[in-house]
């Protein structure tokens, strides 16, 4: 990506997420992939209730789970 174009989806909102939460979106992610739950909705559930994290399904949705393979 360059400078110039607009990040879209999920990615749209990582500048808001480091900006409100002061935390980088890279940290954000390795919490998710090292977070024992693995379902989408699990994960969504954990930030909000145990970060208090509106842009979860942002994050979540972005982030890979590790040793995927598929």
């Amino acid at each position: 990506m360059t400078g110039t174009g607009a990040a879209k989806g999920p990615a749209s909102y990582f500048p808001s997420i480091e900006k409100t939460y002061g935390r980088p979106v890279a940290e954000w992610k390795e919490l998710i992939r090292s977070s024992p739950l693995t379902r989408h909705r699990e994960l969504v559930t954990w930030l909000k209730t145990e970060h208090g994290h509106g842009h979860a399904n942002a994050l979540v949705a972005h982030t890979p789970a590790e040793g995927d393979g598929k």
